[in-house]
């Protein structure tokens, strides 16, 4: 199992790795819908969820990620240093949240998995995560604080 743990460590880390945090970019995109805003946010709003999800995703979506991965680090906070089955749970969570997340935010997400099935390894032995797992989230948070400000969420550590 330790092996196991290991392996999905080095692979998140390789992923936060590969993944390229950069908050001019999300910025960038942002112009574009707020001109047709008005017109877009009344068609979206009478859509629902299906229809209206792309054009609603980046606001909408950018709020309710930031809300999850507060919810995720609560979760994680409160788990029992020993409880290495919490610590899975919650990188699965982290997971599926990040896939269905897009950009920069996915990074929140991956660095939060890692963190978690980096505690979960060594939960039984009463041992800490790896600094480089802690420090990843943290730059993570610090990567989207602006985005998820802007979305009216204040990320947590």
């Amino acid at each position: 199992m330790k092996k196991i743990l290991a392996t999905a460590a080095a692979a998140a880390l390789a992923a936060l790795t590969a993944c390229s945090v950069s908050v001019p970019a999300q910025e960038a995109p942002s112009p574009a819908p707020t001109q047709p805003q008005p017109s877009t946010a009344r068609t979206s709003g009478s859509a629902g969820g299906s229809a209206g999800t792309p054009s609603s995703s980046p606001a909408n979506g950018t709020k309710a990620a930031c809300e999850l991965f507060n919810s995720l680090v609560e979760s994680y906070a409160a788990a029992p240093p020993s409880d290495s089955e919490a610590y899975e749970d919650i990188y699965l969570r982290a997971e599926e949240a990040k896939e269905t997340v897009s950009g920069d935010l996915r990074g929140l997400f991956a660095s939060l998995s890692l963190l978690a099935i980096d505690h979960s390894g060594v939960a039984g032995s009463g041992g800490r995560p790896a600094q480089e797992s802690q420090d990843a989230v943290r730059d993570a948070v610090f990567a989207n604080a602006g985005t998820c400000t802007d979305a009216g969420v204040t990320l947590r550590l």
